[in-house]
């Protein structure tokens, strides 16, 4: 019967480092895509085993325990396409580029069903997508947060989507965003290299975490100082989650209109969410394996507010 319950069996072995933690919060930081609210109500429906016995809550793993996890499999709804206008900015057989708008969450998660740019898309390229990332995520094979803007690539293809992700997991895609950051950066130009995981108390949040987190690195350079705050180019290296705001918060420097990363400090400006936007996306193009680059314009927002800096 579990063959039709669950989709995936996670197996570890715990480490010293695990030694003496509750098990929820082991399991949160070894499959960091999970809440701990989500691995309890697992824990409950027995889910959950230390060498082949279910545990309760209050257990604390020991080192050697053989832990296994059975994640169950989603129930996913149905996806439609939706007449929503796009900005494109290139597009071919293999490959369409989009300057996504602020607001728009990139594909269908909980609470966020209709609206995304997965419905514009499936509208626009009708079944030329690819097929890689499911149902949920057809053609989506790297994502900027909602109140992010500018350009994100989706693939018409496996073919396509294969190339970029080879790409994207090599570092050698081009990815320049501008933003402003609160405060006046001395310095030209830097590199934060720190590593980004999960909030150790927030699961919604990122964080620079030296004992959990994956290699980061972000390159910045000034393009224009006001009173109190500084336009920035950001390049990054890698890519995750939250990375500019994380990084930019971690020197002080938050982006303005961050609502989750600026530490309780207010905008003077009416926005919605934080000043960055995606502008130049660079990449070897997965049929003729030329480089290509693509510029999305500043949003109007980001404009007038340059304007009043």
């Amino acid at each position: 019967m579990d063959e039709f319950r669950y989709a995936d069996e996670f197996r570890y072995e715990i480490t010293e480092e695990l030694e003496g933690e509750r098990i929820d919060k082991c399991l949160a930081m070894l499959i960091d895509s999970l809440s701990r609210s989500f691995i309890q109500k697992m824990i409950k429906e027995e889910a959950v085993t230390v060498d082949g016995i279910p545990v309760k809550g209050s257990y604390r793993v020991k080192a050697e325990d053989q832990l296994s996890f059975r994640l169950p499999k989603a129930v996913e709804p149905d996806i439609l396409p939706e007449a929503i206008p796009l900005d494109i900015l290139y597009e071919d057989r293999d490959v369409v580029i989009v300057n996504k708008p602020k607001g728009m969450v990139v594909h269908p998660a909980a609470g966020h069903y209709s609206g995304t740019l997965v419905n514009a898309l499936m509208h626009h390229c009708g079944k030329e997508l690819s097929g890689i990332n499911g149902i949920m995520r057809p053609g989506i094979v790297h994502r900027i947060d909602m109140d992010t803007t500018g350009s994100i690539i989706v693939c018409k293809n496996d073919m396509a989507h294969t190339s970029i992700a080879a790409q994207l997991k090599e570092h050698s895609i081009t990815r320049r965003y501008h933003a402003i950051c609160c405060g006046v950066l001395k310095e030209e130009e830097g590199i934060i290299d720190r590593p980004i995981g999960r909030h150790p108390t927030d699961r919604k949040r990122m964080a620079v975490n030296e004992k959990n987190g994956k290699v980061a690195v972000t390159h910045y350079r000034v393009l224009e100082r006001f009173n109190g705050y500084t336009y920035i180019e950001c390049e990054l290296e890698t890519g995750r989650t939250h990375q500019i705001r994380v990084h930019m918060a971690s020197i002080n420097h938050p982006l303005l209109g961050d609502e989750v990363y600026a530490g309780g400090r207010k905008s003077p400006f009416r926005l919605q969410g934080q000043t960055l936007h995606a502008k130049t996306l660079g990449f070897r193009h997965p049929a003729t394996g030329e480089y290509m680059e693509v510029d999305a314009p500043l949003p109007e927002y980001f404009l007038h507010l340059l304007e009043i800096l």
